[in-house]
């Protein structure tokens, strides 16, 4: 596969992602730990262990764009949404890297002693 179209085809997978996650997402806070981690970001506390300060301190520059404190839970899941699309973005990247290795390696080995298959 062409550089440029899995270049396209990771953007398009970001894209079409995250319009599903902004669709699906939730507007306030839910179970669990995402309270928690949503007001630790905004308040930038210590959240429990493990804690990922990375997504607290993501978050606390997040829900400075809030406008008001009612839209805070919001832009901290709208975080959540784009760290998602990205991850699929890259796992598809990641995959197709792993791919053109994986049939590079067969073809070398198939073409370096073609009396075996």
């Amino acid at each position: 596969m062409h550089k440029k179209i899995k270049t396209y085809i990771g953007i398009m997978l970001f894209v079409i992602s995250l319009i599903v996650y902004i669709l699906t997402l939730e507007p306030t806070t839910s179970f669990w730990d995402c309270s928690e981690f949503i007001t630790c970001a905004n308040k930038l506390e210590i959240a429990h262990a493990p804690g990922a300060p990375t997504f607290i301190l993501l978050g606390r520059l997040f829900s400075l764009f809030a406008g008001s404190p009612g839209n805070v839970a919001y832009t901290i899941n709208l975080l959540s949404a784009t760290a998602s699309a990205l991850t699929a973005m890259f796992l598809f990247w990641i995959i197709c890297w792993f791919a053109e290795k994986l049939t590079a390696n067969s073809k070398r080995i198939i073409l370096s002693n073609p009396k075996q298959f």
